[in-house]
C-alpha cells in the first residue's frame, strides 16, 4: 500500500515523472488560459455594478487561490520532510516557494488595481489584504531562511519549521471576510452551494482557475527537476541523466 509513497521518495523517479508531466500540464494550461482570457475579457457581459472593471477577476481570483494552495502544499511537503526525513519533500517545498510568492505578488497587484475603482484607493489595511501581504512575507522568509545556512540540511529544516508555523495564516486569509468587517467581498464563486455569478461569466473563470492550477503544476515540475538535480548532483544517476 505504501509502495507509491516510497517511490515518490526516490529522486530519480520524481525527476522522470516531473519531466514527463511538465509539457502536458503546461500545454493544457496554455489552452485553458487562452480560452479564459479571450472569453472573459472579450465576450463575458459587463457587471451591472462594476462594469468592465470586474474583468480583472479572471486573473485575480485564480492567482489568490493558487497563492494559498501553494503555501499549503509547501507546508505539507515541509512537514513530510521533517517527520520522515525525505529529501524529495524538501525539494518540493523549495520549488514551490518562489512560485507561490509570484502568485501572491500577482494577487496583491491585481487586487490593488481592482480596489482603486471599487474602493477609491489602491491599498487599505483590510483583513484580507493584510493577511495576503503577510503570506508574501512568509514566502520571502522561507526562501531567505533556507538560503541563510551554509549547510543545506539545516536550511531545509529551519525553512520547514517557518513554513509549518506560518500555515496558521491560511485559514485567516480564507475566513477574514467572515470574521471581520472587511471591505473585501465575501465568497461568491469558490463556496458551497450555487455560485452567485452568471454562467457566462463563470465558465471562463473556471477555465482560468483550472488553467492556473495546471500551470502551477507544470512550473512546479520544471523547478522540481532543477532542485533534484542540484541536490543530487554528486549521484551517479544525475551524470547519466545529463549525458542522455
Amino acid at each position: 500500500m505504501w509502495t507509491w509513497f516510497y517511490r515518490l521518495a526516490s529522486p530519480p523517479y520524481v525527476y522522470r515523472v516531473a519531466a514527463a508531466f511538465a509539457p502536458w500540464l503546461l500545454g493544457i494550461a496554455g489552452a485553458l488560459i487562452a480560452y479564459g482570457l479571450v472569453d472573459g475579457l472579450a465576450f463575458a457581459p459587463r457587471d451591472y455594478q462594476q462594469g468592465d472593471a470586474f474583468r480583472i477577476i479572471y486573473v485575480h481570483v485564480p492567482a489568490s487561490s493558487l497563492s494559498v494552495m501553494a503555501y499549503t502544499l509547501m507546508a505539507v511537503a515541509a512537514a513530510i520532510g521533517l517527520i520522515w526525513r525525505i529529501k524529495v519533500a524538501y525539494a518540493v517545498a523549495a520549488a514551490v516557494a518562489p512560485i507561490g510568492a509570484s502568485f501572491t505578488l500577482l494577487t496583491l497587484v491585481t487586487g490593488s488595481l481592482w480596489g482603486k475603482p471599487m474602493w477609491g484607493t489602491y491599498w487599505a489595511w483590510d483583513p484580507r489584504l493584510t493577511s495576503e501581504l503577510i503570506l508574501l512575507f512568509l514566502y520571502f522568509g522561507v526562501m531567505s531562511l533556507r538560503a541563510a545556512f551554509e549547510d543545506p540540511n539545516r536550511g531545509d529544516r529551519a525553512a520547514a519549521l517557518l513554513a509549518i508555523v506560518g500555515v496558521v495564516n491560511v485559514p485567516i486569509i480564507h475566513f477574514s471576510v467572515v470574521w471581520w468587517n472587511s471591505l473585501h467581498q465575501g465568497a461568491t464563486i469558490l463556496k458551497l452551494g450555487k455560485p452567485q455569478i452568471d454562467a457566462t461569466m463563470a465558465l471562463p473563470l473556471y477555465a482560468m482557475l483550472l488553467g492556473f492550477l495546471l500551470f502551477f503544476g507544470g512550473v512546479l515540475c520544471l523547478r522540481l527537476r532543477g532542485e533534484v538535480l542540484n541536490r543530487e548532483r554528486q549521484a551517479s544517476w544525475v551524470r547519466e541523466a545529463v549525458k542522455s
